[in-house]
């Protein structure tokens, strides 16, 4: 089967290896973002899946908005395609783009749709408390995420499973479920059903604001919160006007303090007090050094018990 794989971060990697490596398929072009300057230096540094795609001597297009270029859109009717595979592309195709191939252009969504569609399925499971979560293939329309469902896999999310966790587990499960949702298809022994439109629900990208603590939260709800956006779009609190990022926890039970009191310092962490219980620090990063344990940090800056957070 010949086909063009759209995608831009790193969790579609092993699905594109997948489909390059396989004698069933022939990936005849990667459409991708264009890279962006990255870090202080405003250096621009190629996408991995780029490198991966130039390695294999596969075309690639980068779109600024890919339904306005007529040129890129013709190339790809010229390619005669068998199917088109989307997974976290970063832009809205046209139906014009979608009716190209000659099955289907077919969408991996990091949800079990029609829960979680829009732009922070991940995160937001975690941020939820959800006990699992999954991934889906959809038949892509015009609509967010709305398409007839192919196939779907269930994944666990465990009590102190991080964002960066979940995904590696989503990257590992999706050259499958693609795989064998494009043979499905084609050899016409799938057939797709449509979502349950009403029982969907939405995701938005996390704002700013977002990522400050609020020790008026309750302990459980933090803890998935931290977890949730771990890395990405890290929690951080300040301790004496200075920032302290917060990257791995555990919730603990407590009654006596004032939100964001420290109420004990252990020997694996520090332990503050939140509106319901406590939520113990395990891992940080202070303002102008390195990742620590949180036990460390405090040694170091001689917190104390009833010192405060805010």
């Amino acid at each position: 089967m010949r086909i063009v794989f759209f995608a831009t971060p790193d969790i579609a990697l092993e699905s594109f290896e997948y489909f390059i490596k396989s004698s069933d398929y022939e990936v005849l072009a990667l459409v991708t973002q264009k890279a962006k300057a990255q870090n202080r230096g405003k250096k621009i540094v190629e996408r991995n899946i780029t490198k991966m795609a130039k390695e294999n001597n596969i075309a690639v297009f980068e779109p600024d908005k890919i339904s306005k270029e007529n040129d890129m859109i013709e190339k790809l009717k010229e390619m005669k395609p068998d199917f088109f595979i989307t997974f976290a592309f970063g832009q809205i195709l046209s139906q014009e783009v979608i009716d190209i191939p000659k099955y289907a252009t077919i969408n991996l969504h990091a949800s079990l749709l029609p829960l979680y569609r829009g732009a922070n399925p991940i995160a937001q499971s975690i941020i939820d408390g959800c006990e699992y979560t999954g991934i889906t293939t959809m038949k892509t329309v015009l609509e967010l995420d709305a398409g007839d469902i192919c196939l779907q896999d269930k994944i666990q999310i465990t009590s102190n499973m991080n964002v960066i966790e979940l995904m590696i587990e989503i990257s590992k499960r999706s050259p499958k479920l693609l795989d064998d949702t494009l043979k499905g298809i084609e050899n016409g022994t799938l057939k797709s059903i449509p979502q349950k439109h009403q029982d969907a629900t939405f995701t938005k990208k996390i704002k700013k604001e977002e990522k400050v603590i609020d020790w008026s939260m309750d302990a459980k709800a933090l803890h998935n919160k931290i977890r949730g956006m771990y890395q990405i779009n890290t929690n951080h609190t300040t301790f004496q006007n200075k920032i302290v990022k917060v990257l791995k926890t555990e919730t603990i039970e407590a009654q006596n303090g004032k939100n964001g009191e420290i109420i004990d310092v252990l020997k694996d962490g520090i332990v503050v007090k939140c509106s319901k219980d406590a939520l113990k620090l395990v891992t940080i990063k202070p303002e102008g050094k390195g990742e620590m344990n949180a036990s460390a940090w405090a040694n170091g800056a001689r917190i104390s018990i009833g010192d405060m957070f805010i």
